[in-house]
């Protein structure tokens, strides 16, 4: 019997300091948003890697170390993008087949 109000006091003070917490709600993306951030985030990253190029072509950037991280990081997040387009359409194609 003490166990059961243990945990009821238990529950009621982990849930009275998670209302002190603002935690931002739950928010429900669509798939096309999803997508087009992560697209807008591949972008980013590719815009960032050719300034790195130029700063670094320009003379006004010698660290080469920076240069070669930002264009790593395009590289790597723009095959990701590319793995997953190929997953979408394998899906989308998958679909097609089906007969109802």
């Amino acid at each position: 019997m003490s166990d059961i109000s243990i945990q009821n006091d238990l529950k009621s003070s982990f849930d009275s300091e998670m209302q002190k917490i603002n935690l931002p709600k739950e928010q429900h993306n669509s798939f096309g948003e999803i997508l087009s951030k992560s697209i807008n985030e591949v972008n980013q990253y590719q815009n960032e890697a050719d300034m790195a190029m130029n700063e670094l072509a320009m003379g006004r950037q010698t660290n080469i170390h920076q240069t070669m991280i930002a264009i790593e990081k395009a590289e790597v997040s723009f095959k990701l993008m590319m793995q997953v387009r190929n997953k979408i359409i394998s899906a989308y194609e998958e679909v097609k087949r089906m007969q109802f």
